[in-house]
């Protein structure tokens, strides 16, 4: 389900000055990443924009599904047709990186970095980020970059959830997130030892025990994108999937 109309959509110097190729504003939609993927393949081009002012299901990593509330975040879904398959096994990480520095101006405190795709300000979960590509003859045809920034505070107080100050407008976020985007998205390769090194000063997580996904303490990232992890026996594991569960004594936080 989509709802498209003009009025709410960004103006057009806002859409300029983003770097952004084409933008296509709805008042609701099941997903930014849904209408996304079908405009891609019917041929949109790099640079393309989905903003949604709600979405009923939000997506988000292992199945997980959300409604945003109208105007309470920033919800979108970039489109970019990359050159550089080895780089999409770190464009979330990269992603993360490249949001964090342009949203800082947004918020009273650093941002930081949950591996592999969250943001996180304070004990509060800013943002999030979900990559999905898809491929033909062994090459990416398109990648869509979903990213999800907090305006409001979430509606359940149970949530962790943080959010940039009230004084943010969406334009204002839209016009910092689309470039970091596009920014994130033209890099090739691995993370270059400069982002390593900026990931570790924004590393939220690094030093801490976690329980999954595997049971250690974690190190830090790799070039390629793996979390480190050094378990009791002393081996340090190298993964690239899973989600972390922190150990917080007798109840554990997954986060």
């Amino acid at each position: 389900m989509r709802e498209s109309a003009a009025s709410g959509a960004p103006p057009e110097h806002i859409i300029r000055n983003a770097g952004l190729v084409r933008l296509d504003y709805h008042v609701r939609v099941t997903s930014t990443m849904d209408v996304a993927h079908a405009v891609a393949a019917d041929g949109a081009p790099a640079g393309t924009l989905i903003l949604a002012s709600s979405q009923e299901q939000g997506r988000g990593r292992t199945g997980k599904s959300w409604q945003s509330a109208p105007d309470a975040g920033l919800w979108c879904t970039l489109i970019e047709r990359p050159a550089d398959p080895r780089a999409l096994d770190v464009l979330a990480l990269r992603v993360g990186l490249s949001l964090a520095a342009a949203l800082d101006a947004f918020v009273e405190q650093r941002i930081t970095l949950k591996w592999p795709n969250d943001l996180w300000l304070g004990d509060g979960k800013l943002g999030g980020i979900l990559i999905e590509a898809r491929w033909r003859d062994g090459l990416p045809e398109w990648v869509a970059i979903g990213v999800g920034i907090n305006r409001k505070p979430a509606a359940d107080a149970r949530v962790r959830s943080s959010h940039v100050r009230a004084d943010v407008s969406r334009d204002a976020l839209l016009g910092a997130v689309a470039p970091a985007l596009r920014r994130a998205a033209a890099a090739t390769g691995v993370l270059s030892d400069n982002e390593c090194r900026e990931w570790a000063t924004r590393d939220r997580i690094a030093g801490r025990r976690v329980l999954t996904p595997a049971d250690g303490v974690v190190q830090g990232i790799t070039a390629d994108g793996a979390i480190s992890i050094r378990g009791d026996d002393g081996m340090v594991r190298h993964l690239h999937s899973g989600s972390l569960t922190v150990f917080e004594g007798p109840e554990s936080l997954s986060i």
